[in-house]
């Protein structure tokens, strides 16, 4: 639990109207919109193979596509194939990129409480050791929950 110090009482006058955990949960808010968020930073970027990769409907790829392209987590790009027909793929965008230690938090949480270890890790290509998702201080302290406090942000 994070320990509410003085700072601020969340149950007190203080409200989450301003949530950004909300409002990054309106931007992701499906599972399989993390799912083409996984395939993403997988390397995926054709439509099909979206929608294969996260055994999701070709309608539902569609609807989850646009909805992250409209908030700039992809970008519509052209490629052409030796031979073929100019095609349309999906990249990510540095936001989406962005939202890549949230997605190695849930797989490393997946791995320790839901799935017996899972069937991929990530390893870090240098060196070749396991990667693991911390919560650090600007400091460089690694932190758990009982080290936090919540405090109000200075007005801008």
């Amino acid at each position: 639990m994070v320990e509410m110090t003085g700072v601020l009482n969340p149950r007190g006058t203080w409200v989450a109207d301003r949530c950004s955990i909300a409002k990054a949960l309106d931007v992701v808010r499906t599972r399989s919109a993390f799912l083409i968020l996984r395939e993403a930073f997988y390397g995926t970027t054709r439509f099909a193979d979206f929608a294969e990769r996260a055994d999701i409907s070709e309608p539902v790829a569609a609807a989850r596509l646009r909805e992250l392209v409209e908030h700039g987590l992809l970008e519509l790009g052209d490629y052409r194939a030796p031979g073929q027909r100019t095609r349309r793929e999906y990249r990510l965008t540095r936001k989406g990129e962005e939202l890549f230690p949230v997605l190695a938090a849930l797989m490393q949480w997946g791995d320790r409480w839901e799935n017996d270890g899972g069937r991929v890790e990530l390893r870090h290509r240098d060196c070749g050791e396991p990667v693991e998702v911390a919560l650090r201080c600007a400091a460089g302290h690694e932190l758990g929950p009982s080290d936090l406090e919540l405090a109000r942000k200075p007005k801008a």
